[in-house]
Parts: structure tokens; C-alpha cells; sequence
């Protein structure tokens, strides 16, 4: 069994496309989506090329999740944290 980390630009609305197309392809034993960092957790048997294409024929946005997105997701948490003050 693999474990496949994928980044997908989405909105809430775009997560029941995304568990209604994955529950298409075979193989997918499991699906983690957490929607504040954009991160999907695909868990089975299935290709992840497959995985992929799919997730793009509906309109998706996806690419393979990097550590460098961990670093990016942390870095635009805090500016806007930062953005929410208001300096006089």
C-alpha cells in the first residue's frame, strides 16, 4: 500500500468533487483531505500518475506535495497573521 501527498488548489466547495472523482479511480483505499493547508493524503494501491490525470480532468489544480510547500504554507500563515493588525 502507498501513500500518495498531493497539493491541490481548492476551495471548500471543490472537496466533494474531489472525494466523488477519487472514489472513481481504483485502487484508493483512503482519502485525508485537509482543506486549510491544500494538502490530500491518498492512501491504496492506486497509480500516481492516475491519481493525477483525474484529479486534473475535473479542473483541478494538483501537483505532488514537497516539503517546499510545508515551507510556503508556514510563511504565508504568519504574513497574514501579521496583515490582521492594524499599525497607526
Amino acid at each position: 500500500m502507498e501513500t500518495i501527498e498531493l497539493k491541490v488548489e481548492m476551495v471548500a466547495i471543490h472537496e466533494k468533487r474531489l472525494r466523488k472523482c477519487l472514489s472513481k479511480v481504483r485502487g484508493i483505499e483512503k482519502v485525508e483531505v485537509d482543506g486549510s493547508i491544500q494538502k490530500v493524503v491518498v492512501t491504496g494501491y492506486a497509480n500516481r500518475n492516475k491519481i493525477l490525470k483525474a484529479l486534473r480532468r475535473v479542473g483541478l489544480r494538483v501537483e505532488f506535495w514537497s516539503p517546499h510547500n510545508e515551507i510556503l504554507n508556514a510563511y504565508a500563515s504568519a504574513s497574514l497573521m501579521i496583515n490582521n493588525f492594524i499599525f497607526f
